[in-house]
């Protein structure tokens, strides 16, 4: 399904659009109506002459521009929050690559900036087959017809070790 959000906010638009006309050609058929004057007073404010149309259409028109101001002030609150925001995450972003960059160089790790990819047509090549002699093993005990056991080189932390070789036994 399409997104029709533009289309929509479109289409508020004009809605606004057309009502904020037809207020105007109704403030303006209103005002030439009623030309009469009035007396206003209030309290021990009294004003005399006032037209008729300004005691409806200037209160009107006081809470639209009011309205108008409070939410241009809202959006540039907003919009400044936005750019504050922005401004921080850039800032984070900032942070987390240098302290990655920290971490890389205590764990002696490869920059990621001049890394090359290395390409899948080299490949490791296995290790061919071992070859294995097949000899008769010696069962139920039975030593005498084993191999005799060769010396065992065992390699730990760098340094190898002989170990000795087990003395070949006679079946009794």
């Amino acid at each position: 399904m399409p997104d029709l959000s533009h289309l929509w906010q479109r289409f508020v638009l004009a809605c606004a659009l057309l009502f904020g006309l037809a207020i105007g050609v109704g403030a303006t058929v209103f005002g030439y109506s009623n030309t009469a004057t009035v007396r206003l007073g209030w309290s021990v404010f009294h004003l005399n002459g006032v037209p008729l149309w300004t005691v409806a259409l200037v209160p009107l028109a006081v809470v639209l521009v009011a309205g108008t101001a409070y939410h241009w002030l809202n959006s540039l609150h907003h919009f400044s929050e936005h750019m504050r925001h922005r401004h921080r995450v850039r800032e984070l972003d900032a942070e987390v690559a240098s302290l990655k960059a920290r971490l890389d160089e205590l764990l002696g790790m490869p920059d990621h900036s001049t890394a090359k990819v290395v390409s899948d047509a080299i490949e490791i090549e296995p290790d061919p087959p071992v070859a294995i002699d097949a000899e008769p093993v010696s069962s139920n005990g039975d030593l005498s017809s084993a191999v005799e056991p060769e010396t065992a080189i065992v390699v730990t932390n760098g340094a190898s070790e002989v170990g000795t070789p087990k003395p070949k036994t006679t079946g009794a």
